[in-house]
């Protein structure tokens, strides 16, 4: 697969071709008619895929307008990337009409695994980070990149516990992306509940990630167990962004540059106004102005 097209990073310009450098929203049916009433000069959507892949019907429909009015990035979460099973067959080309039809501007996935002996797992599992499993994980996204027909950008996992490992995230995850031809998506609150989960530094995280990899930038909100508390934080999306990802966040921007930031809500979908008011502090984060509550006719 070609090298990430490289652009001068510009006025804002985003460092790596694509989405616009804009805050975007994962789209959702609970605000699919407010959402298409937005200018599509203030933001972007993501969606699923797995949730698009039917034959017709009004799901299509809707995603078939958005698709002709605003910029989409498609966010796999089914294809077990770093899983040792052969890809679904019936997936991977489910997937490549999707992307064939809909021409997203960009195509990511999780370097996880989510399926063992054919059986699939609900949960996006992460890997050893051994030099083994980066020479797997390379081979695999090749496969993948090539059976979809485009690059893609790889997310960085969540992690509950403290494991010994040849090689830490940062430098497991760049040398993948680099040798693999593919980007990262810097998921900033994965990074956050992996630190207070494993004791690691979130900020250093981020600033070990080469700038020129990262693609596109995710937050999101997270719950704590309800075992142990705030010693333990759940990647549920079902609540506002926290303050500690907010500050993490402008760590990464100062670090990267300007990037597509997406504002991820997955449960406990709040009433659309709310989640614009957390878009435009995404945009605020990005130098930019608020987007507009709605477009004027």
């Amino acid at each position: 697969m070609p090298k990430l097209p490289v652009l001068p990073n510009l006025a804002g310009l985003p460092c790596l071709a694509g989405l616009p450098c804009l805050a975007g929203m994962g789209l959702k049916p609970d605000f699919y008619s407010e959402a298409l009433e937005l200018s599509n000069k203030d933001i972007w959507y993501e969606v699923h895929p797995e949730n698009y892949m039917v034959a017709g019907g009004p799901r299509l429909a809707w995603l078939s307008e958005f698709a002709q009015k605003f910029s989409m990035s498609f966010h796999g979460v089914g294809a077990s990337l770093g899983g040792l099973d052969p890809f679904d067959k019936d997936h991977m080309a489910a997937l490549k009409s999707l992307i064939d039809r809909f021409n997203p501007a960009q195509v990511s996935e999780h370097a996880t695994w989510s399926s063992f002996e054919g059986r699939f797992f609900a949960d996006l599992l992460p890997l050893p980070r051994t030099r083994q499993v980066q020479d797997h994980m390379v081979a695999r996204i090749d496969e993948f990149q090539n059976g979809v027909g485009r690059q893609i950008l790889i997310e960085n996992p969540t992690n509950y516990m403290r494991a010994t490992t040849e090689l830490d995230e940062p430098e497991f995850l760049c040398e993948i992306a680099k040798r693999a031809g593919c980007g990262l998506l810097m998921d900033v609150n994965n990074i956050y509940i992996s630190s207070v989960n494993t004791g690691i530094d979130a900020a250093s995280y981020v600033r070990a990630i080469a700038p020129e990899l990262v693609g596109e930038i995710h937050i999101a909100g997270f719950e704590a167990d309800l075992i142990r508390g705030n010693d333990l934080l759940i990647d549920t999306h079902s609540a506002p962004v926290d303050d500690s990802v907010w500050d993490l966040l402008d760590v990464a921007i100062d670090h990267l540059g300007p990037r597509p930031i997406l504002l991820e809500r997955d449960g406990n979908i709040p009433e659309f106004d709310v989640m614009l008011g957390e878009h435009a502090r995404a945009s605020r984060a990005l130098g930019l102005k608020p987007a507009r509550q709605r477009a004027t006719t």
